[in-house]
């Protein structure tokens, strides 16, 4: 029998029936008269979902890594002085994309499982006297790692120290999904590309900036050079509903269906859905004698989850079995943790029963793979959690109602 794949990796997430219906329309005229009637309100509505206080979203038809370029090479100069931390596969590429666009990167080089270090952030920015500086970069989720960082504590470590230089922010795989207050924590670039909290195919990157960012756009000292990802000729033609060139319009419209979605259910209450799957799944690998990438309760993920195989495994075995044996997707380890780890995606459109069923497969994938697990412990674990933290809903009948009728 063919059954559609289970799809648990951290990106492309599962893509709602309803958002690939929205997709599943005829070619469009992109500079008709009617256009902008649908583009302006999608640009609008994206703010809300990074919660922005001013500044603009930028849609590139690209992956996350795109966004990435742009927020650089509008906003800075080849030999600026940027701050950045490398603890995961996904920080790691970010450092090598500053380095080769020609930054110069202060690096702290932290133990993977670990997070943004913002003691030695406040210590660095603390000691910049001459502002030499001029952006801090943090990644929010580490999807390698399943590591979530404190945004907000970057913001305090760099208005204690009195110091402006630009936050940017890799949010690819927390937006959507995790709290991202970008107003509030003063993120002057954030990253997401389409295929992880926004429930799409990949190919559109999303870049959401500030006033103040747009101010350094113009002001700009040592400009670099930039053509596709420029934000003046984005601006030109977004303002009126348009872009400056061919637009990924199918994918759009699906963003439009993916947005009325997340307020439907509501953005905060998408969030706590995501903390308590995440949770369950925790449950889940405590009941394995298992243990996290992650070193410390405070860099738990919310959207990923990495799972160390005990010393002596081969975690690609478990993802093989997995995929080929129970028709289940999972993330492989990667770089320093390749063999060590295997990640389940717990982001995007999913629920209790879904978690439900990739643990019931990891389990009998872990009792496959020669690992010492008792079938049914983590998807118990899962499910009592769940049972406990299951909120009443308003039609649901009262055990006396369910007897009576």
């Amino acid at each position: 029998m063919t059954v559609t794949p289970h799809l648990f990796i951290p990106g492309p997430t599962n893509v709602p029936d309803a958002v690939r219906m929205a997709m599943n329309v005829p070619m469009e005229d992109m500079r008709s008269p009617e256009f902008p009637k649908f583009t302006l309100p999608v640009f609008e509505d994206l703010k809300k979902v990074f919660k922005m206080k001013d500044g603009r979203v930028f849609i590139f038809p690209s992956s996350g890594t795109g966004a990435w370029e742009s927020a650089i090479e509008n906003t800075l100069a080849v030999g600026d002085k940027v701050l950045m931390s490398r603890f995961g596969q996904f920080s790691l590429l970010w450092v090598d994309m500053a380095e080769r666009m020609g930054l110069k990167v202060e690096l702290c080089d932290e133990e993977w499982g670990t997070g943004v270090p913002l003691e030695k952030y406040a210590d660095i920015l603390a000691k910049d006297k001459n502002h030499e500086i001029k952006a801090v970069f943090a990644t929010h989720n580490e999807t390698a790692t399943g590591v979530s960082s404190d945004i907000a504590g970057v913001r305090k470590a760099l208005d204690a120290a009195k110091h402006p230089a630009l936050l940017f922010v890799d949010g690819v795989s927390s937006v959507g999904s995790l709290d991202m207050r970008m107003g509030e924590w003063g993120v002057d670039c954030c990253v997401s590309g389409s295929q992880k909290g926004f429930m799409l195919p990949t190919g559109l990157g999303i870049l959401a900036v500030s006033q103040k960012a747009l101010d350094a756009n113009k002001t700009q000292n040592g400009r670099m050079n930039r053509c596709f990802f420029s934000w003046e000729d984005m601006i030109k033609t977004n303002d009126l509903g348009y872009f400056p060139y061919t637009p990924a319009t199918q994918l759009i419209r699906g963003l439009r269906a993916s947005l009325d979605i997340i307020f439907a259910e509501g953005l905060d209450n998408v969030i706590a859905r995501h903390h308590r799957l995440a949770t369950g799944v925790r449950h889940a690998v405590d009941a394995w004698g298992l243990k996290l990438c992650a070193k410390e309760p405070k860099w738990h993920s919310d959207t990923v989850s990495a799972i160390l195989v005990p010393e002596g495994f081969d975690s690609n075995a478990v993802v093989k079995t997995a995929y080929y044996r129970y028709n289940t997707s999972l993330g492989v380890g990667l770089n320093k943790v390749a063999g060590k780890v295997f990640r389940i995606g717990h982001l995007g459109a999913l629920d209790e029963f879904m978690i439900g069923g990739v643990l019931f497969a990891v389990e009998m994938a872990l009792k496959d793979s020669g690992i010492n697990v008792k079938l049914g412990s983590g998807t118990g674990a899962a499910a009592e959690y769940f049972s406990k933290t299951a909120t009443k809903s308003a039609t649901a009948p009262t055990p006396k109602q369910a007897k009576a009728a």
